[in-house]
């Protein structure tokens, strides 16, 4: 729960932490409604989801016979919360390797959600955990998965910048099995999600494991920037497309203001958040918990932040 409140620091104090000062202690009108949706939409939960959740907010208040403003922050934190459900166990059981497909646009941080999976993987699930460095268009985005890989001692399979990232993928994919490892964690290209033929190129990786492992790839997390609001959830729809997306990992929350975001991939996306990125430490990749979530986006009276 603590690492929870200190990464939602921002968004607590800049809109829900703020719910009960601008709601105060009133009677319920039109103007709380307006209050709630301006909030809602200010902190990234999208029209759809904010409309959505006030109706559904509304409804409570009618059947719980809620009249007094300051009231609603209870029951807002129900609603909220009754959006939101805890992640599925990723689907990395049951065979001898398990292939994980990791796609995002460049700067969601998408290669230091790898590295810290890799390591979550392996200290927690006690698993032999691979990285295959697709990304093979930046020089840069080999370099950084190497040395992510020899800070959490898990070995990175790369070929030379400009290669076929088919090709690594493939020869990643045939190294892992002969090693005995047990997860394959495959980074691609940060992909602009509105150019056909790099997209198409990413279908195309996503079956080459599929020759050498039965149905892989076996989980398809996409990275969005926690900042980046909105056009986080526009990018995931086209990738949605493209690679049959199984779920997502959201970044960078500890650096905006805006986290309602999170609330739009559960309504709009339909998928579910398997981890947070509340931090730059190695441990700061966090498994989604809904109840800590929510509650780590109000105040409550903690005068030490």
């Amino acid at each position: 729960m603590g690492i929870f409140r200190r990464g939602l620091t921002k968004t607590r104090q800049s809109f829900f932490g703020r719910i009960s000062q601008i709601l105060g202690n009133t009677e319920i009108d039109d103007d709380t409604w307006d209050d709630i949706e301006t909030l809602l939409i200010q902190a990234d939960t999208g029209f759809d989801t904010t409309l959505r959740v006030v109706d559904t907010l509304q409804d409570q208040v009618r059947s719980q016979g809620i009249t007094k403003a300051d009231q609603l922050q209870s029951a807002l934190k129900d609603v909220l919360g009754s959006f939101l459900q805890f992640p599925p166990a990723l689907d990395i059981t049951g065979r001898d390797l398990s292939i994980i497909l990791v796609v995002g646009v460049n700067g969601s941080g998408k290669t230091t959600s790898i590295a810290k999976l890799a390591h979550r993987l392996k200290n927690l699930s006690n698993r032999k955990v691979m990285i295959a460095a697709g990304d093979t268009f930046r020089a840069a985005a080999i370099e950084q998965l190497q040395t992510w890989g020899e800070r959490v001692d898990v070995p990175v399979v790369a070929n030379r910048p400009g290669s076929d990232p088919g090709a690594v993928v493939y020869d990643a994919t045939a190294a892992a099995k002969a090693r005995g490892y047990e997860i394959l964690i495959v980074d691609t290209a940060g992909r602009l999600q509105n150019n056909f033929n790099l997209m198409r190129e990413l279908t195309k990786i996503s079956e080459v494991s599929g020759k050498i492992v039965p149905d892989a790839p076996h989980e398809v997390l996409l990275v969005l920037d926690g900042t980046t609001g909105q056009n986080a959830i526009e990018q995931a729809k086209r990738f949605q497309e493209a690679c049959g997306v199984t779920g997502v990992i959201v970044t960078k929350l500890d650096s905006t203001a805006k986290g309602g975001m999170v609330f739009s991939i559960f309504n709009d996306l339909e998928l579910p958040v398997h981890y947070l990125g509340l931090g730059e430490g190695i441990h700061d990749l966090v498994l989604f918990t809904p109840e800590f979530f929510v509650d780590s986006l109000f105040d409550n009276g903690d005068a030490s932040e």
